[in-house]
């Protein structure tokens, strides 16, 4: 769910409009002079040249909408207007995710789709993200490592410690912020944006983190919503330790359908006639891995905690990808049993591709401190026998991309502030109904979460079969052509619809007898990761 690495504030802060004046002096309850504001619209520069078409305002919304009297903090917004002003159908607020990710800029994601013509887009840096909007900061650590992921017991005390160095680190920088920054006072501030535009009521598009968002405005502000699509949903029962814990879940499950695959085509890949005996030379090579890695000049090292991290991790979620993750596994594992010499092409290609992924997947975030808050915003276990027993399972059976760490203590364990919310009890009561979308195979929410999320609002749900991609508007033909039916004509989706996802690589199964069988990918390794990395539906 985390979607971008951090620019710093001040790259945005000279582009937006001039703040316009409130209307009035809110009292101790009044909102009305953050509603009446008028925001002063000029031309995007968001770190460049403007943007065209797209409009930048900064307008204020209270730090703590008990006591609207008190201080006040910047929110930027932006405006794409309808490009066919006839048919305007109102505004389309859409968010990215992350939680924290910067939304300023995503209306010129859709801006070649149908929802352009209709609705004027609007798009906002939520509270606590920066560029221009208030920012919370969270200290990085300096000394922080990268830990395995196969952890022995003894190494779990390293993820506890970081873990507490985490939250002291957003408590040094912590400016009395912090407590506000949550999911109910986002919604609340997109009732501000809906104010300020003159709107009786907004239409949403959410992918990930905005899902869970959309779904609390809509619960606090029945009355205000319209249209909504949630795309790639976060589990309303999960919210948040359970979130992570079932990326590893989702994870594990694309690496056995992988496993399955792979197993059905020996002959081309020769790693196992089946998944068990797949699953086998994996774990052989994880061991191998773990104890020798794999070093070379030319691209570094390739340790165990880069093959369950990368090559099985984020690669098993692409279908498309399939063969070259075959083709990885056993050019590693031929190398590590000494059958692939260093040095010889293939050895390189490989380790090249792992140096790409390890260069290329977004990290953490290093000094903003949204996502850190955010996910504190319901209570997690204090007890870290709790953790260490999730993580023993994890190491077991869920060892791929961070599985022990999506169990492992979070900087919420050791949360130093009190929450000014409780976590909103979502219903969709009043608003029409709306869209989820879910594919099966997303790691980053877990395909139980568009069920889930659909059966609690009563919304549409969109399926998209055997896929991992994350966030499906815009990159799914099927998907797309629904939401631009629903968004645009009103039409709503089947209670349950199904799209097809991407294609499995095109290579037969054993089973179909085709003679001198090989592998029929056409670019390398490193060309295919690159490929890969620009599919930002896979590695946002």
């Amino acid at each position: 769910m985390r979607a971008s690495r951090w620019l710093s504030a001040a790259v945005l802060m000279s582009t937006m409009g001039v703040l316009a004046a409130p209307a009035a002096t809110a009292g101790a309850t009044d909102l009305s002079a953050f509603y009446d504001q008028k925001p002063q619209w000029a031309p995007c520069e968001l770190g460049g040249p403007p943007t065209p078409g797209l409009l930048c305002a900064t307008i204020e919304v209270p730090m703590d909408y008990r006591h609207p009297a008190g201080r006040r903090i910047p929110l930027a917004i932006s405006k794409l207007p309808a490009k066919d002003p006839a048919h305007r159908q109102g505004v389309l607020l859409v968010n990215p995710g992350g939680p924290g990710d910067w939304g300023q800029d995503l209306p010129m994601t859709y801006s070649d789709r149908p929802i352009a013509q209709d609705f004027d887009m609007i798009g906002f840096n939520p509270r606590g993200t920066g560029g221009g909007s208030a920012e919370v900061f969270c200290e990085a650590d300096p000394n922080a490592v990268t830990l395995p992921s196969r952890p022995t017991d003894d190494q779990f005390a390293l993820y506890t410690q970081q873990a507490r160095t985490a939250e002291a680190g957003c408590r040094q920088d912590d400016d009395g912020l912090r407590p506000f920054v949550n999911t109910p006072n986002t919604a609340r501030d997109m009732d501000v944006i809906r104010g300020v535009l003159g709107e009786k009521k907004i239409n949403y598009l959410g992918v990930s983190y905005g899902t869970y968002l959309g779904a609390v405005y809509g619960s606090l502000f029945p009355g205000k919503l319209n249209r909504s699509v949630l795309d790639s949903s976060i589990n309303p029962d999960w919210v948040w330790r359970d979130v992570w814990r079932q990326q590893a879940v989702a994870a594990r499950a694309n690496v056995d359908e992988l496993f399955t695959w792979l197993g059905e085509r020996n002959s081309v890949y020769g790693l196992g006639k089946s998944h068990d005996e797949v699953h086998a030379t994996s774990e052989a090579l994880a061991a191998k891995l773990g104890t020798a890695p794999i070093t070379d000049p030319r691209f570094g090292t390739v340790t165990q905690t880069d093959y369950d991290y990368f090559v099985l991790g984020y690669l098993s979620r692409a279908r498309g990808a399939w063969d070259s993750v075959g083709e990885e596994m056993k050019a590693l594992s031929d190398a590590a049993d000494g059958k692939l010499a260093l040095g010889s092409p293939a050895l390189v290609d490989a380790g090249t591709a792992v140096k790409l992924m390890k260069n290329g997947v977004p990290g953490d975030y290093a000094t903003n401190g949204t996502y850190d808050t955010i996910t504190c915003e319901a209570d997690w276990p204090r007890d870290l026998s709790v953790y260490y027993r999730d993580m023993k399972d994890a190491r077991e059976n869920y060892p791929y991309w961070d599985g022990v760490r999506k169990a492992a203590p979070s900087n919420c364990t050791f949360r130093s502030f009190t929450p000014t919310d409780k976590v909103t009890d979502l219903k969709r009561a009043g608003y029409p109904t709306g869209v989820v979308i879910q594919a099966e195979g997303d790691t980053q929410t877990a395909y139980p979460g568009g069920p889930a999320m659909a059966d609690r609002l009563r919304d549409s749900l969109i399926t998209v079969t055997d896929d991992g991609g994350h966030g499906q508007y815009g990159n799914n033909d099927c998907v797309s052509d629904l939401v631009d039916r629903y968004l645009v004509g009103g039409v709503v989706p089947a209670t349950r619809a199904t799209c097809a996802g991407g294609q499995r690589p095109d290579v037969p199964p054993d089973s179909a007898g085709t003679a001198h069988r090989q592998a029929t990918r056409q670019l390398s390794l490193t060309d295919s990761v690159r490929q890969f990395l620009a599919e930002k539906q896979y590695v946002s």
